[in-house]
């Protein structure tokens, strides 16, 4: 399936579901540290930040059903302690997204969920431009430690043949070349559903964040399974 995107972009950058500052997120830094001089250590529980646009933010719906949130959830639900982090931010490009590196390792992730490229696919850049983007982001957190997971996406056929296959074929190239972990579709089982989807036809209803924080779970909890999870502070 397709998502008709004419308009991932174009969102209110005052998005309660955005972290606005960098401030803000670094004051989320998960870290380990003695209470009152004793032998007590209180280390944070591993971060898992979802790194995307206003698919990620979750445009449209309130704050707590952003897929971000509801994947807490779902984790939570299935005995992890990981803390979900939503860095998404309306409109963003890999261009704007390679800006951000910076400021997303300062939250210290155990794994990213890497959600860009729509807007990129849209304004019909091109392809090479949105490689290099994403390799140079996959590279840096992967160089620093972390876990990438690596959403796909598709574009409308409207963009033409060459385009819309090569934008789609991209996202598996990439996971590939880089040994990054691939969710195939981001929005499987919600583009191109009316009930699933707000008036815009673009961004998911609450019940289709539901549905997208279900299909990244399904990917990342063989990940998190090898993991020993680190119990909530």
């Amino acid at each position: 399936m397709l998502l008709l995107l004419s308009g991932v972009g174009g969102c209110d950058p005052k998005d309660p579901a955005l972290p606005t500052t960098e401030t803000q997120l670094e004051g989320n830094v998960a870290s380990s540290h003695v209470l009152n001089g004793s032998d007590r250590v209180v280390t944070k529980p591993a971060r898992i930040v979802a790194f995307g646009n206003s698919l990620t933010a979750g445009l449209g719906v309130a704050p707590d059903q952003s897929y971000p949130a509801q994947l807490q959830r779902r984790l939570r639900e299935a005995g992890y302690h990981h803390e979900v982090i939503n860095a998404g931010v309306s409109g963003d490009t890999t261009t704007g997204g390679l800006r951000r590196l910076d400021w997303i390792l300062k939250s210290r992730p155990s794994m990213v969920i890497l959600e860009l490229g729509a807007n990129d696919g849209l304004r019909e850049q091109p392809l090479s431009l949105m490689a290099s983007n994403l390799a140079k982001i996959i590279d840096g957190l992967q160089q620093a430690g972390v876990e990438v997971v690596l959403a796909g996406m598709q574009i409308p056929p409207n963009y033409g043949v060459d385009y819309t296959t090569g934008f789609a074929s991209l996202f598996e190239q990439l996971a590939r070349n880089h040994s990054a972990t691939l969710i195939p579709f981001f929005l499987e089982g919600v583009a191109a559903r009316k009930e699933l989807n707000q008036a815009d036809g673009i961004h998911p209803t609450a019940e289709g964040y539901r549905i997208v924080a279900e299909t990244v779970f399904n990917v990342i909890d063989p990940l998190l399974k090898k993991e020993d999870p680190l119990p909530a502070s």
